[in-house]
């Protein structure tokens, strides 16, 4: 829906009292931007402090997985839960940089846990758990590509490992290569300037899902 003037002007006219019970329905029915703006109003933690505890909640749970892990198909669910809280973490936060290295940081810690559990793993069952993998690593490439200059040399080492990581796995290294994700990427640091539009093709294309 696109708000007009007029129907701006109107809301921005409300008398006092009916606008704030307007703005508190609202936000009941969107926990999202009532969390932001309980971040951004009431909260006394900094971008910084919430950064800290999910990095530790993303070390914890990325253990907790490997000591429990079952099978690649558990392990990509619990990958998909801490995807989310990283996602509410930058709706909350629009923290733009921790997104990127928290998404390293997850890939990173999983794959270097649990590199035994994925090459023991029948191939024809690796293939979603791979494919989610080149998927996260696409989107951490477009988001730092979307970042300024400057910022790119704080995640060259961690891009690397990822990269590394994914080299020295044969089956992730096989799905890389079959979703059209170039892993000199990672290594050497060189996103192209047009990865949106080459993720937009080989999504055309059928991969990466």
């Amino acid at each position: 829906m696109i708000f007009n003037k007029e129907f701006k002007n109107a809301i921005q006219n409300l008398p006092g009292t009916e606008k704030d019970k307007l703005i508190l329905r609202l936000l009941k029915r969107d926990l999202d931007l009532a969390n932001r703006l309980y971040f951004e109003l009431v909260s006394t933690q900094s971008v910084e402090d919430r950064r800290e505890i999910l990095q530790n909640n993303i070390t914890v749970a990325t253990k907790t997985m490997y000591d429990h892990f079952y099978s690649l198909g558990y392990l990509l669910m619990d990958m998909r839960s801490l995807s989310g809280d990283i996602t509410e973490h930058v709706k909350i936060t629009k923290d733009k940089y921790g997104e990127i290295s928290f998404n390293l940081q997850m890939l990173n810690q999983v794959i270097s846990l649990n590199k035994l559990h994925i090459l023991n793993t029948k191939p024809q069952n690796t293939h979603t758990f791979c494919t989610y993998v080149n998927a996260r690593a696409f989107k951490i490439l477009i988001l730092i590509n979307a970042l300024h200059e400057d910022y790119r040399i704080e995640f060259k080492a961690d891009l690397k490992k990822l990269g590394l990581l994914i080299s020295e796995n044969s089956l992730l290294m096989k799905t890389a290569i079959y979703n059209g994700l170039d892993v000199k990427w990672l290594l050497e640091n060189e996103i192209p300037t047009n990865i949106v539009a080459i993720h937009k093709e080989i999504r055309s294309n059928g991969f990466l899902k």
